[in-house]
């Protein structure tokens, strides 16, 4: 019976809550990715070279993050998600541990942006599915929560990681994070597992699930088929690829643009992760009840604001740049509640480990156009300012695509 069912030692619609708590904890390890910026111009000046390619351990990080994806969801179905935890997070840890041996770019490039990349691919699915599988009623709120590690990783993670490239330099930084990394990631992997087959909340039925219910679950390939897929694809490359680029470079334009010193831009890092982690829920509840197109609508509105505001950045401006990067991270972060929430309303749950595998690929093609669009703006024009204006132009198209086509499948046909 579902009301005698204990989770941790309690009945499962409290004991549920447990496993997004342990998916915030993994996350707030798998999203030092976040704290990258930090990291940034110290790996410049260590291996002598320009924006462009040290942006790329970031980038590449990002890109087999997103591309590893989808095989990490098809090992969901198969191992569930404790051993595919263990076996992610193994990576991500030994990924850091051998980055603190590199040489120069390319070795950095290998072992933290393809090795740690693809290991937190594999890793980051399974705190979702968990969640999703265990939430059918509350999916945006547990996602959004269980993701909000993620974001919010570099509050802890770009603080201790600044002080330690102070008194260490970048290497033994990445030495040190990669040994308690691949401890709590192995560790906190343990708990997680999916409910059985056709379990849900006593009382509850799918009709209730939110704004809109699936009609039927969609597999693959025919959910890409979909304008539904195209329109939310397109809109969640054009968010990951403005607040990437944002993150990214958030360290180095408060010290070269608005003059302020590197301890102060470091911290602020750490505070713009309170908001990545703060829009994950937020833009969850309003997926849940604004419905997934509306949610996209604000979300890009607020990017298309704060791109417009950058323009305008100069030194000594630090309020117009606090406020505008705590608008970038906020969306990102709602992003990876939006898509995620939207593939399951939409596409149902019985294929979404791979359907949204498929869908994040957005966020890995996003995250390579955003390290060139940054590194190419610093590099050929002077300045990271210009890369404002192509995230400009994407968002406000990005609000016209999220009106026409992030609908329910059966109205978008």
């Amino acid at each position: 019976m579902t009301d005698d069912l204990k989770i941790f030692g309690l009945p499962a619609e409290k004991g549920r809550w447990v496993f997004v708590a342990i998916g915030f904890l993994i996350n707030i390890c798998l999203g030092s990715v976040y704290a990258y910026s930090v990291f940034k111009v110290p790996v410049q000046k260590l291996f002598s070279i320009g924006a462009f390619q040290g942006g790329m351990p970031y980038m590449i990080f990002l890109a087999f993050f997103a591309g590893l994806f989808p095989f990490g969801g098809r090992m969901l179905e198969k191992m569930g998600p404790r051993k595919v935890g263990i076996i992610g997070g193994s990576i991500v840890g030994i990924g850091w541990l051998l980055s603190s041996l590199a040489t120069g770019i390319v070795f950095l490039n290998i072992t933290y942006g393809v090795i740690a990349g693809a290991g937190v691919g594999l890793a980051y699915g399974g705190p979702i599915s968990t969640a999703v599988k265990w939430f059918p009623d509350k999916k945006g709120l547990a996602v959004g929560l269980t993701v909000a590690g993620f974001g919010g990783s570099p509050f802890v993670t770009a603080y201790i990681a600044s002080k330690l490239i102070g008194e260490y330099g970048p290497l033994s930084t990445f030495f040190y994070l990669g040994v308690v990394f691949l401890a709590l990631l192995v560790v906190l992997s343990i708990p997680l597992r999916f409910p059985a087959a056709g379990w849900k909340p006593a009382g509850w039925a799918p009709v209730a699930a939110g704004p809109v219910a699936v009609s039927r679950d969609y597999n693959t390939g025919e959910m890409a088929k979909t304008s539904s897929f195209i329109g939310l694809f397109i809109c969640f490359c054009i968010g990951s690829l403005a607040g990437l680029m944002a993150i990214g470079i958030s360290s180095p334009v408060a010290t070269e643009i608005i003059r302020m010193d590197t301890t102060l831009a470091a911290s602020l890092v750490g505070v713009f992760a309170l908001f990545n982690g703060l829009g994950r829920p937020l833009f969850g509840i309003l997926t849940d009840r604004l419905t997934p197109r509306y949610a996209a609508v604000i979300n890009l509105s607020v990017i298309l604001a704060m791109s417009v505001g950058m323009m305008f950045a100069a030194p000594g401006s630090a309020a117009l740049y606090v406020a505008c990067f705590i608008g970038f991270w906020l969306c990102l972060g709602g992003w990876l509640a939006i898509a995620p929430t939207t593939t399951a309303i939409h596409f149902g749950a019985h294929y979404y480990s791979r359907n949204y595998g498929v869908m994040l690929l957005a966020y890995g093609l996003g995250a390579i156009l955003a390290n060139i669009i940054s590194g190419q703006a610093k590099d050929v024009f002077g300045s990271y300012l210009f890369a404002f204006y192509p995230t400009a132009i994407l968002s406000a198209a990005g609000i016209v695509l999220a009106l026409i086509f992030i609908r329910p499948p059966r109205e978008s046909r």
